[in-house]
């Protein structure tokens, strides 16, 4: 009876797959592409019995982010790319599976979901757990790393060395793929929201200002570079002055941003390092043909694909969407069931 009522459900449902990453939140439905992709925030507020009642989901509230009075919460239920607040993380995949299945009421998608590397079995399940209570029929789990190489059009299904480095807002994935199997793989809790957090610690220690995370966070796209920039540039900066707690305009150049996410940049290009030279030799002198392949949101960093070919001599490749690439490759995997059985893990 039960399977009946799942095989019927599924008629109502199309089947997801969801790059649940700590800065944003990408939904790809089959037969449709990507349908959704929000922030991964959630505003709650308090209510009298001391419970938690959900405002707002995704853009909305991120909008809300440092603006929001005592007793409402803006939560990132995400961590270095896995679940921290289980009970946020479920309401908020219930909130993403609804809207785009059009809050039909009849809905348990098959999901696919990818996942950090170095992903522990509590993980795992917390990240099935989440889904499954949100309305999936389902879960199945892919490697962000494989889904990217997916996403980037690699041939992973051959006996050749594809390197993937996917850098998201919570971690960087560095995996070596081949025959559909991941032969190395490093994950360095390192990403776009430690940068941003860098950024916001220079500006406090040089012109004692106080900067939101949103402002942070739109300084490292407008001017933050990996690489000396051919022209330098400049950008006003609104904030709060810690000692007279007056707010101000300063004006930052894309140098000094610069140096300020060096410690970051530096640790990705480590990661790489370490990862070629952990490679078998068979398969680094493919990737010396072949290069690396940079994707996500970290990739749109400027100049890190400069630095990236300085530092280790090899061809670098920026695919045409690098925030898109993971969710695309799950869908890819999703889509293309024989793929799937042999690149999902337990």
């Amino acid at each position: 009876m039960a399977k009946l009522m799942d095989s019927i459900l599924g008629i109502f449902s199309n089947d997801l797959a969801i790059d649940l990453g700590t800065a944003n939140t990408c939904v790809y439905m089959k037969g449709q592409g990507i349908v959704l992709r929000e922030p991964s925030v959630v505003a709650v507020k308090k209510d009298a019995r001391g419970g938690n009642v959900i405002l707002a989901v995704g853009q909305a509230a991120k909008e809300m982010l440092g603006k929001v009075p005592a007793n409402i919460e803006a939560i990132r239920p995400m961590k270095d790319g896995v679940i921290a607040d289980f009970e946020t993380a479920e309401a908020m995949l219930r909130y993403f599976i609804s809207k785009v299945h059009n809050h039909r009421r009849l809905v348990r998608p098959r999901i696919m979901v990818c996942v950090p590397t170095g992903i522990t079995q509590v993980e795992k399940r917390a990240v099935k757990e989440s889904c499954q209570s949100a309305g999936g029929r389902e879960v199945f789990l892919i490697e962000e790393p494989m889904a990217a190489a997916i996403g980037a059009n690699l041939p992973i299904q051959e006996p050749t060395s594809n390197m993937v480095v996917d850098i998201g807002g919570g971690t960087t994935e560095v995996a070596i793929i081949s025959l559909s199997g991941i032969v190395y793989s490093k994950s360095v809790r390192v990403g776009g929201d430690k940068m941003d957090t860098a950024i916001q610690t220079h500006i406090k220690n040089k012109y004692n200002l106080l900067i939101g995370d949103s402002t942070a966070e739109s300084i490292k796209i407008a001017i933050a570079s990996a690489y000396p920039l051919p022209a330098e540039q400049e950008l006003e900066v609104k904030g709060r002055d810690i000692v007279t707690g007056i707010p101000q305009n300063i004006v930052i150049t894309s140098e000094e941003v610069r140096k300020a996410v060096a410690g970051q940049v530096s640790d990705i290009v480590q990661a790489v390092r370490i990862a070629l030279e952990q490679t078998p030799p068979e398969l680094a002198a493919d990737i010396v043909d072949r290069g690396i392949v940079l994707t996500g949101g970290g990739a749109l960093l400027k100049g890190l694909d400069q630095l990236l070919r300085e530092e280790t001599m090899l061809p670098i490749t920026v695919v045409d969407d690098p925030l898109s690439t993971v969710v695309l490759g799950t869908g890819k995997a999703l889509d293309n069931i024989n793929i799937l059985k042999e690149v999902c893990i337990e």
